[in-house]
C-alpha cells in the first residue's frame, strides 16, 4: 500500500474558480474541502449540520444576522447548525471546510454559486 500526505497548497493549486469547494479527503461521513473565496457569498444556513471553517491563507469574516466573527490564517470557527451566515473575504482567502458528505455550500438558498461535490 502507498501512503501519501494531502498537501493543502498543492490541492489549492488545482482550484481555478472561487466559491466552489473541492473535496480533498473523507473521514467516516465527513468531507474535507478546500475553497478559494473573494467578496460576498449568499446568506444561507445548514439546518441539519454544523459547518467548520479553517483559514489556511488570508482572512475572512463570517457575518451573522446579529454580528460577525473574523478569522485570520490558522484560525477556525464552527457555525452551529441552523445559523444563518454569509462568508466574506476582502482579498482572496483559502479555506478548509469540514462538513458531512453531501452538504450543499449554499444550503437551501441554491442559485448560481451552488457547487457540486467534486474531488481534486
Amino acid at each position: 500500500m502507498s501512503y501519501q500526505a494531502v498537501n493543502f497548497q498543492n490541492k489549492l493549486g488545482l482550484v481555478n474558480e472561487r466559491w466552489s469547494p473541492k473535496v480533498i479527503a473523507e473521514m467516516n461521513d465527513y468531507q474535507f474541502k478546500v475553497v478559494k473565496i473573494l467578496g460576498d457569498f449568499v446568506w444561507h444556513d445548514h439546518k441539519d449540520t454544523d459547518e467548520t471553517f479553517i483559514v489556511l491563507e488570508g482572512r475572512i469574516r463570517i457575518d451573522f444576522r446579529d454580528g460577525h466573527v473574523t478569522l485570520a490564517e490558522g484560525e477556525m470557527y464552527v457555525v452551529p447548525r441552523g445559523t444563518e451566515h454569509k462568508p466574506y473575504a476582502e482579498q482572496e482567502a483559502k479555506i478548509l471546510l469540514v462538513e458531512p458528505r453531501g452538504v450543499v455550500n449554499t444550503g437551501d438558498e441554491g442559485g448560481r454559486r451552488t457547487a457540486e461535490d467534486a474531488w481534486i
